[in-house]
């Protein structure tokens, strides 16, 4: 798939306006064309709206025939970015927000290798991207020439796909291809590399539209087996402690109604990774939260304690399973991922369904409706009910001190005044207080969770803005995070872009000193920010747009206030009390019932016994055999 045919370089002419404008009209008929300008025709037929980008020597011929299109009056915008990991940020925010595929530029050398970050953050949370770097001539690939890298190389364990375009007349398929492949299927990053003498080398273009390409070899699965789907309700039904786990898949496929329908219909509590927040309504009186780490106590509790797993598009992930052999240990799985590789990758379960998630979940459900399945509260009654005395007992409440202002508490308020905004996070205890507290829709949750990428935050807000100008777009990030993507605001302050961008500043790294205090010995090497940190309204001040500070609990309200109304950009910089830690948390190496940071206390059951994971029935601790049916407990 990937295009390696060698082409010699041809001598190519400037391209007029006419000739822009009547080939962006052509569909068929071959007219001459610049590479450069047939890879920006094949962009705008795909639907971009924005490019995120920076230019450099490799990719100008590209530039050169964007100025042409934009001048052109094409409704495709270039939004030029401060430094390229924000334009990878930036695509990858606009595609979260959207669900659409996000594009980002970057020239060849060092503007690729910038890249790389982003690429990888897309790659590992499944984000749809097509990158397009600029690469040195093909004569001049392979002799270390200025500013070359191989970046399809170094790329490689990091994309879904990868191109270099060797011959003008692939680009248009080449392009095809990629959006295909990159929004299809489990979506992911796919790079496009131009060589500079192709961008410029001029041919018979003949447009490739969405959709019109075939590719034998990559065929996903999206419809699940029957069978396995009628299986799956067998054990659902037969289950008393039923428990769905949903994550990063669910808001890919936009499943959150099929969710939702099926969490009403058998009664079951859901709980979501950090990428499937937003999935299910967490006002939602079945709703769990996040579980993990720094998940809520009552879903650890209940994927420990659970006798069906039932987990959509969701994978197993080592911040969610703590100790993977104590991960519902008790429970049978069923597991519904479009990726066959995921399926039994760390956990084996026993009905694994391949297919798009909201798919096979609407299958499911019609296949209950035509074997009339009701409601049935009785079945999980007691499930729930043992849930609920959980959530009484172990709530997340936000921390209160009387001469500062908890982390906690700016999160709450924020959410209170902006409750359906667009939320971008940064990588660090504020993001793991901003899972637990925000209460966001499907894809109004945009957060770097397996990578972890600090400086993710601003661009991947811009990237949300750019696609929604008329929305709230606000960035929870913290002192350290800010810092590392801070050259953003000039982004903002160019275009506008009115993201608010709230600092919970206590002069650390928030999570590295944490660990440090937990499992270090209270020695904080290299953790501390306070010696260094820029003053953040002048900062604003610098870049020509809005800087505030808090200090006080009885500011906050109405500086938030004052932060969302503003007709721009906005960064607060919020004094946060400085040595809270993020609780729960399950310390490395523990089960997700084995949490610190909760009231000492163990919830209170009231009856100790075991639940028999073949018929559910109850049995005292010290059996070791079922009694109703002989399994070993």
């Amino acid at each position: 798939m990937r295009s390696r045919s060698p082409m010699s370089p041809v001598p190519t002419q400037e391209l007029s306006q006419s000739s822009i404008v009547s080939i962006s009209k052509a569909v068929t008929k071959p007219q001459r064309a610049s590479g450069g300008f047939a890879l920006l025709d094949s962009l705008q037929r795909h639907g971009v709206e924005y490019i995120f980008g920076y230019p450099g020597g490799a990719i100008l011929p590209i530039y050169d025939d964007l100025y042409k299109v934009e001048s052109s009056g094409s409704p495709m915008k270039h939004i030029l970015v401060r430094h390229e990991q924000g334009a990878a940020h930036a695509a990858d925010g606009y595609a979260r927000a959207t669900g659409k595929v996000g594009v980002c530029f970057g020239t060849s050398g060092p503007g690729a290798t910038n890249l790389v970050t982003g690429i990888a953050t897309a790659y590992m949370d499944s984000i749809p991207m097509v990158i397009v770097t600029g690469q040195v001539p093909r004569p001049a690939i392979g002799t270390d020439a200025f500013q070359e890298t191989d970046i399809y190389g170094i790329t490689l364990p990091i994309v879904k796909h990868s191109y270099i375009i060797r011959d003008t007349a692939d680009i248009a398929r080449i392009v095809a291809e990629a959006f295909y492949i990159a929004s299809t299927g489990r979506p992911g990053p796919v790079l496009i590399d131009v060589p500079k003498d192709v961008a410029l080398e001029e041919f018979d273009y003949i447009p490739v539209e969405p959709g019109k390409v075939k590719l034998p070899g990559y065929r996903p699965t999206v419809k699940g087996n029957p069978r396995q789907i009628n299986a799956a309700i067998s054990l659902i039904r037969e289950s008393r402690r039923p428990l769905l786990y949903v994550g990063g898949g669910a808001i890919a496929s936009a499943a959150h109604e099929e969710i939702k329908h099926l969490a009403e219909l058998f009664n079951i509590p859901v709980t979501t990774t950090l990428m499937g927040i937003g999935a299910f309504d967490e006002h939602h009186p079945l709703a769990l939260g996040m579980l993990g780490m720094h998940g809520t106590a009552y879903a650890n509790f209940a994927v420990t304690d659970c006798d069906l797993l039932i987990c959509v598009g969701a994978r197993f992930d080592d911040r969610v399973t703590g100790k993977l052999d104590e991960f519902a240990s008790r429970a049978k799985v069923i597991h519904i991922d479009i990726d066959p590789a995921e399926v039994g990758k760390n956990r084996v379960p026993e009905v694994p369904i391949v297919g798009d998630v909201r798919k096979v979940l609407k299958d499911m459900l019609k296949r209950c409706k035509e074997d009339g399945v009701k409601e049935s509260a009785k079945q999980t009654e007691e499930w729930l009910h043992l849930i609920n005395r959980w959530k009484e007992e172990y709530p997340l409440v936000p921390s209160h001190y009387p001469d500062s202002i908890s982390p906690q508490e700016a999160i709450v308020e924020v959410a209170h005044q902006a409750p359906n905004a667009f939320y971008t996070t940064d990588v660090g205890q504020h993001q793991m207080w901003a899972a637990q507290f925000l209460k966001n829709g499907p894809r109004r949750w945009i957060s770097s969770a397996g990578l972890g990428t600090m400086g993710f935050g601003v661009p991947a807000a811009i990237g949300a803005q750019a696609a929604f100008p008329e929305e709230d777009v606000v960035c929870i990030s913290g002192d350290a995070s800010f810092q590392m993507c801070l050259q953003e605001l000039g982004t903002l302050a160019q275009y506008g872009l009115k993201v608010k961008t709230m600092i919970l500043n206590n002069g650390w790294q928030g999570m590295v000193r944490q660990w440090q205090q937990a499992f270090y010995g209270e020695r904080y090497s290299s953790s501390n920010m306070e010696v260094g940190m820029p003053d953040i309204k002048l900062l604003c001040q610098a870049y020509g747009i809005k800087g505030m500070v808090v200090e006080k609990r009885e500011e906050l309200a109405d500086a938030i206030a004052e932060m969302l109304a503003h007709d721009g950009p906005v960064v607060m910089d919020i004094r946060v009390t400085k040595d809270e830690n993020c609780y729960p948390m399950v310390a490395p190496g523990k089960s997700n019932a084995q949490m610190i940071g909760l009231p000492k206390q163990t919830p209170k059951v009231d009856v100790e016994v075991v639940y028999c994971s073949n018929c559910s029935a109850k049995n005292q601790p010290s059996n070791n055999f079922c009694p109703e049916c002989g399994t070993k407990l």
